[in-house]
C-alpha cells in the first residue's frame, strides 16, 4: 500500500522559499504569479494493513511540524 503525505506551511507562517520562487518567476518574465506556497510530499511504501490512522501517527510525531505546518493524507 502506498500513502502520500503533502506537507504545507500553515496560512500565516512566512514562507521564504514560496517567496524567492515567485520573485524568479519574475525575473523569467513570468508576471502574473502573485503568491506562491512551497510545500513537500513524502510518499510512503507501506505494510498491508496499515491504517490512516497509523499514517496520521507518524505525521504528528515526525513528518510535519504541526505548530507551523499542516498535512494532508492520501491512501492508494
Amino acid at each position: 500500500m502506498k500513502a502520500r503525505v503533502h506537507v504545507m506551511l500553515k496560512n500565516g507562517v512566512l514562507d521564504p522559499q514560496g517567496e524567492a520562487v515567485r520573485h524568479a518567476l519574475g525575473s523569467l518574465g513570468f508576471d502574473g504569479v502573485q503568491g506562491v506556497r512551497q510545500g513537500k510530499v513524502i510518499e510512503l511504501d507501506l505494510a498491508e494493513g496499515t491504517t490512516e490512522a497509523t499514517v496520521r501517527d507518524m505525521c504528528e510525531k515526525l513528518l510535519a511540524n504541526t505548530v507551523i505546518e499542516s498535512y494532508s493524507i492520501e491512501l492508494g
